[in-house]
């Protein structure tokens, strides 16, 4: 009948939401999710690469001031030299960047589309002599990084707007197949003074949902623990968004206290990081870790979620909205003025 399901789709499409061993974990509706966002990602890279503008820059814009530097290229505020409009141009040189490589940030940034929390990515790719070239909405007033003052944070309210709108973010990106895999303060841009609204940027480490993966150097706090052991297939370790949650939680340890929870999250190499594992085993406030003091319970029922060891137990970035409007420190300092009694943006 019209609406009904057999017995054999049903089970099928419970199969569907099994974890398998040969997918290293996945199930085969999250590798199927994964492998569409890739071919869509593919066909996008295809016909950018036919729409190229060649020319050189400073032909068409009028740049304006440095915004960021990185180890992979640069960006500035540049102005339309017809025009005016004032737009961020990321140059990336050809000496250090394939064409393919510049067509995948470029064309995921195109993939996200509009998204309150996501810098917008316009649809102009550029070819110089010497460098590719494209170009986003600006962001002016610096990254995350400048705003945390060290051994402090940020002011409550500051740090669950950050929350709120991140992980917003995040969903967005997960919801679209892909994982963002570059959650740090230095790609969190700042749209105001008063830290207002803040937008994720930079997507040149972000993959399709299942894409094989295996760590390079040496792990930092905001890497997984499950990238850190040997990977459930040869290839390495089918990525997930458990992945961001991870770097998540670490990020609002950091608005919170002003440093890291640990450096890297190996419990044999790491004693602030076996300590907090100790601490979740026992659930004991007297096993509370040095760096965890200050915090509220609902502060620790949020990271302990969203930095569960097991990547099939941490919870998703979407758990941050149940937690938003309470406590997360024992006593919160002055703020900013104008934080006190702010209201969290939900996304």
């Amino acid at each position: 009948m019209p609406g009904k399901h057999s017995e054999e789709e049903l089970e099928a499409e419970a199969a569907d939401d099994e974890p398998r061993e040969d997918l290293g974990g996945l199930t085969t509706q999250e590798l199927r999710q994964g492998q569409e966002a890739a071919l869509a990602l593919e066909d996008m890279m295809a016909l950018s690469a036919q729409t190229l503008v060649r020319a050189e820059v400073d032909e068409l814009y009028q740049g304006v001031r440095p915004l960021g530097q990185g180890r992979f290229g640069r960006v500035l505020l540049v102005t339309h030299r017809q025009k005016g409009t004032p737009m961020a141009l990321k140059q990336l040189p050809k000496a250090s960047t394939t064409l393919r490589g510049f067509l995948y940030e470029f064309c995921v940034g195109l993939s996200l589309g509009v998204h309150s929390a996501i810098v917008a990515t316009y649809g102009i790719g550029i070819e110089s002599a010497d460098s590719y070239s494209f170009l986003t909405e600006p962001v002016l007033h610096g990254d995350l990084i400048a705003f945390i003052q060290p051994k402090v944070g940020l002011p409550q309210p500051a740090a669950q707007r950050c929350a709120a709108q991140l992980a917003s973010a995040l969903e967005h990106i997960h919801a679209q197949g892909l994982v963002y895999r570059d959650l740090k303060p230095e790609n969190v841009l700042v749209c105001d003074p008063a830290c207002q609204r803040v937008k994720l940027t930079d997507f040149g480490h972000t993959r399709p949902r299942g894409t094989l993966l295996r760590l390079a150097g040496p792990p930092i706090p905001y890497t997984a623990p499950e990238l850190c052991g040997p990977p459930p297939l040869p290839e390495g370790l089918p990525i997930q968004p458990a992945l961001d949650a991870w770097a998540l939680g670490v990020l609002l340890f950091c608005l919170l206290t002003g440093y890291f929870p640990w450096d890297q999250p190996l419990q044999d190499a790491d004693p602030f990081y076996g300590d907090f594992v100790a601490w979740l085993a026992s659930g004991q406030p007297q096993d509370r870790p040095q760096p965890w003091f200050g915090l509220t319970p609902t502060a620790d029922a949020l990271l302990w979620g969203l930095l569960d060891p097991h990547p099939r137990k941490r919870c998703p970035v979407s758990s941050v909205r149940h937690y938003l409007g309470q406590p997360w420190r024992q006593q919160e300092g002055t703020g900013a003025e104008g934080d006190e009694g702010d209201q969290v943006d939900g996304e």
